[in-house]
């Protein structure tokens, strides 16, 4: 249940520009209020009338807040809340966290100040590439924020990147953009005293849990002190003593300055006791002069000549236009070998698509003549069927014919006949019994060898699929491994192929002054680990941050950003964390994991610069992160009972992560960044490979066997299914004979000249069905050898498919080599081109430079022939002239100072005297304003005092046992799972 309720909050004086009288007054002022159902009227809901309070829902009350892509929540909101207590209640899951959450982001405070994230593009939905958050403020009455630019709402809307930035848009009432900048938002949450940061403001789960679960009431009281923000009054006092003492040491250090101001007076009260000739030092001063001038030019001379002989050094040396040339030359030829193989890759594939048509035509045609030749074998085995039908009715009728001839023996003759039938009869009947059987065991053969073949191709599938994991993990592996032979010579390789070239860039870039200070990283190149057997652990702790790069300010992410996408695509670049840099690390003690045993992470690492230590503070939080090396410690150091102080999460040797309430194992097996020993990883790289290549080996064989198993069982089912159409073709004329037999009548046909009649009918029949069986058999022969001709150049066809798919496979592989080989001579071709024309502008730079020097040398010349006529010959060098020309003219400056009027001697004197006593006169006045501050801050602290006794004595009677039934004046939201803690404060009792 999430609870978020409005109360009165203090604000203190220093906050604003105005002044108080009194040094406990505060001033008052709405802070967030939320609500899922419509509130009531402000009127009804306001506080006892009284000077420390203002109406209710005037100014920093949150109206509604809308989410979209955020956390695991596709859409959540429009929440529309009132001035009161506002209860939002739901399932696990159902967006209660995320509300609470996207409220603390969507008012600009970090990730880890919401205990969800460590970075902002946690919250991002997954495959999704930016999540909006929208808060909209109430700005209304005489204390409103710019009323007349925002209105009567402020709307703040947030998006969050999936690289961790974030763009923030403040509008008015009209939905007009009004400012984008952080200080802006800043000032609003100041002006509506918004405190992120304050516990009493917003409560999160685990800090609530962390304050319920602590016994300590030295914690406690520090709650205290930071919500009543007396905490904050404390570090004014300590500010301002801080301040009095180092002023009463510049107070200090004027008095030494006062001995100055004496020792001056002194030197100008004995000014004119000294007097000499200096008409000599002026002649000498004179020829020192002419000397230095002609020194110059001399000096200028050889900065010219040395510029020349620089600039006549570089335009001979041809290493650049070599260079240039050279990768040109490479580029072409790796060029022509591509639109070669593109060339031939493009024929055989419009061949191949060629063929491909040319087969599903093939295969329709097919189709036609199969069908066309089966249909055609049923009229000709109909026709086969009905001339066999008219031979037995000729032999019948041949047969009575006889019998009538030879009456003597009818009866005999017709029971002999009889019989015979019935005999055949039985034996074709016992024949059909037969077929069928067979066709129902070769049905059965069929289906079970078309299940083998199922399985048999499925097996063949699954292989292929195994056999390519196995292969791409084959080629991970000897990518890791020439990225491990390559770090033999430069550690930076580990981090990625290009980093070399990428920390080259960045101090070349860096040298030039495009950066107001050198970017540090990749964050584990800086990284050094007291005991080589926690890599593991370590690696798994830091993941993403240990190929990251920190950087000062946004202007040196943006050219760093720049650099990087040469070498990087837009989504893949390594992350670049901002923060300003700094030479101290920053003080952890307090918040730092402590166990007797176990070491935190800052304690295993060594960071080259205190930059890295202090980011990986802010984002990982290294500090409340303990290494224990064993499994079984681990959890129960972390799992059985309390976890130590400040510890929120523990990593083993083996980068397992271990929490309070859970454990989770991990994927690595081995450190990819900070493993020391490079041969024995590159061994144990070579041994894995050869393993996999050997498995590859395996499934390759077990392919192919599988494959020739299928191509078997294909040809016994082939076979199989034309043993089935020829016994359905016999069944099918026994079936007819049967029937022809069944279906016979006996006539009894007295009449011999009408019986042959009848068999002269029926001999012309046979000789026209004899004639449709000849004609149907010629039919069916041509659509015969029609199917074995069209099977014949489908199977050919088929074949030269494959083999142009095979001829495409070793094409493709040269043709992405090639591809890789332009593009990194094309890289190299722009970074020498760049380099030619940075050699180039070096040299027209010299040569403007050398152009400029000249016109100075002229004039230095011009001014040295004004001064002496003649060129001087001088052996000593302008520094020593230039020492001793002013060594003369103080000399002289002195000897005239002495020479001067007695009365300019005196009238200095006296202005000497009274800036001495106008000096003494304000250190004096200072020492009695500290003074009258020491009386002022020693009062000011009693009655701190004495208030802070005072409302500790109050919420002491407030309080009871927990810090959720205080009835405290502070704005404050709890979130906390499915339990109420909670209540609405008695505003009476203020």
């Amino acid at each position: 249940m999430l609870i978020l309720f409005p109360v009165t909050c203090f604000k203190m004086s220093k906050r604003k520009s105005k002044a108080t009288s009194d040094a406990t007054a505060f001033k008052s002022r709405r802070l967030t209020t939320v609500a899922t159902e419509n509130a009531p009227d402000d009127t009804n809901h306001q506080g006892p009338s009284s000077s420390s309070f203002t109406a209710t829902g005037d100014i920093g009350l949150i109206e509604s807040i809308s989410l979209k892509n955020f956390m695991c929540h596709r859409s959540l909101g429009p929440f529309r809340f009132g001035p009161n207590v506002n209860f939002i209640v739901g399932n696990n899951g159902s967006g209660k966290s995320a509300i609470l959450t996207a409220l603390i982001v969507g008012l600009g405070g970090k990730a880890t100040m919401t205990n969800r994230g460590v970075s902002l593009k946690d919250f991002v939905k997954t495959s999704e590439t930016a999540a909006d958050i929208t808060v909209k403020l109430r700005n209304r009455g005489p204390d409103a924020y710019k009323k007349d630019v925002y209105g009567d709402y402020i709307s703040i809307e947030h998006r969050i990147w999936t690289d961790g930035s974030r763009t923030c848009k403040l509008k008015n009432k009209s939905g007009h953009l009004v400012s984008s900048k952080k200080e802006e938002l800043t000032g609003i949450l100041d002006h509506f005293n918004i405190q992120l940061d304050n516990p009493v403001s917003i409560l999160s789960q685990e800090m609530s849990k962390q304050f319920l679960h602590s016994k300590s009431e030295s914690d406690k009281y520090k709650f205290f002190m930071k919500a009543t923000l007396l905490e904050q009054m404390r570090a004014d006092y300590v500010y301002i003593k801080h301040t009095k003492t180092v002023t009463r040491q510049q107070v200090e250090r004027q008095e030494e300055c006062l001995k100055d101001l004496k020792q001056e007076f002194l030197q100008k009260k004995e000014r004119y006791e000294k007097c000499s000739s200096f008409s000599e030092l002026k002649a000498v001063l004179e020829n020192l002069k002419k000397a230095m001038a002609w020194c110059l030019v001399g000096e200028k001379e050889q900065l010219v000549q040395q510029l020349k002989e620089r600039i006549e050094k570089e335009e001979n040396n041809p290493k650049h236009q070599d260079n240039l040339q050279l990768c040109q030359t490479k580029i072409r030829q790796a060029e022509k070998k591509l639109q070669f193989i593109k060339s031939r890759s493009d024929s055989l594939r419009d061949e191949q698509k060629s063929l491909s048509e040319d087969s599903r035509k093939l295969k329709e045609q097919v189709k036609i003549v199969s069908k066309a030749h089966k249909e055609q074998e049923l009229v000709y085995f109909r026709a086969l069927n009905k001339l066999k039908q008219l031979e037995e009715e000729q032999n019948l009728l041949q047969e009575k014919i006889n019998k009538a001839k030879t009456s003597k023996s009818v009866n005999s003759e017709e029971q002999k006949q009889h019989r015979k039938r019935q005999k055949t009869l039985c034996d074709l009947k016992e024949k059909l019994v037969e077929l069928q059987n067979k066709c129902s065991q070769l049905n059965q053969e069929i289906s079970n060898k078309h299940q083998a073949l199922f399985k048999g191709r499925e097996e063949r599938d699954k292989l292929r699929l195994e056999e390519r994991n196995v292969q791409a993990s084959v080629e991970s592996k000897l990518k890791r491994k020439n990225q491990l032979h390559a770090s033999r010579s430069n550690k930076l390789k580990r981090f990625g192929d290009h980093v070399p070239e990428l920390m080259a860039l960045i101090a070349e870039a860096h040298t030039k002054g495009r950066f107001r200070k050198k970017p540090i990283g990749p964050i584990g190149a800086c990284i050094h680990l007291n005991d080589p057997t926690l890599a593991v652990a370590v690696e798994c702790c830091l993941r993403s941050f240990m190929k990251a790069f920190c950087c000062d300010n946004y202007k040196d992410e943006a050219v760093l950003q720049e650099i990087m996408s040469r070498f990087y695509s837009k989504g893949n670049r390594p992350q670049i964390i901002v923060s300003p840099f700094s030479d101290k690390l920053y003080n952890i003690d307090g918040r730092k994991a402590y166990h007797p045993e176990y070491p935190s992470v800052p304690d295993v690492i060594t960071a080259t610069s205190p930059v890295i230590v202090n980011c990986l503070v802010d984002m990982r939080g290294i500090e409340s992160i303990l290494i224990i090396k064993e499994k079984d410690k681990a959890r129960r150091v972390m799992q059985q009972g309390r976890p130590p102080k400040n510890c929120r999460e523990a990593f083993t040797a083996e980068g397992d992560q271990v929490y309070p309430n859970r454990y989770y194992t991990s994927d690595f097996s081995m450190a990819k960044y900070l493993g020391g020993d490079l041969e024995t990883e590159i061994s144990m790289l070579e041994s894995d490979l050869e393993n996999h290549q050997a498995q590859l080996s395996r499934f390759q064989l077990h392919v192919n066997s599988v494959t020739e198993d299928i191509v078997r069982m294909e040809s016994s089912l082939n076979s199989t299914v034309v043993t089935l159409k020829k016994t359905l073709a016999s069944m099918n004329q026994v079936k007819a004979t049967i029937t022809e037999l069944e279906t016979a009548v006996e006539e009894q046909i007295d009449d011999i000249s009408s019986l042959e009649e009848v068999a002269q009918e029926n001999q012309e029949k046979m000789e026209a069905e004899k004639r449709t069986v000849q004609e149907a058999k010629m039919e069916l022969d041509k659509h015969r050898k029609q199917a074995e001709d069209a099977d014949s150049q489908y199977s050919s066809l088929r074949d030269r498919i494959d083999q142009l798919s095979e001829e495409m496979e070793p094409l493709k592989d040269e043709q992405l080599k090639l591809e890789a080989e332009c593009a990194k001579h094309e890289r190299n071709l722009k970074i020498l081109e760049n380099k030619f024309k940075a050699h180039e502008g070096n040299v027209q730079a010299m040569k403007n430079d050398l152009a400029q020097r000249e016109e100075e040398l002229q004039e230095y010349v011009a001014k040295a022939t004004e001064i002496s006529p003649e060129r001087q010959q001088v052996t000593s060098s302008t520094k020593s002239i230039d020492t001793e020309i002013t060594r003369l003219k103080r000399k002289i400056k002195v000897y005239e100072s002495s020479h001067g009027e007695h009365e300019q001697v005196v009238r200095e004197y006296a202005e000497a005297l009274a800036l001495y006593r106008e000096k003494a006169n304000q250190v004096r006045d200072l020492r009695r304003f500290i003074d009258r501050l020491d009386n002022i801050m020693s009062d000011r602290q009693n009655r701190y005092k004495v208030m802070r006794r005072s409302l500790s004595v109050r919420c002491k009677l407030y309080f009871s046992n927990f810090l959720i039934k205080m009835n405290y004046c502070g704005s404050m939201i709890f979130d906390h799972n499915n339990e109420t803690l909670a209540i609405s404060p008695d505003r009476s009792s203020l």
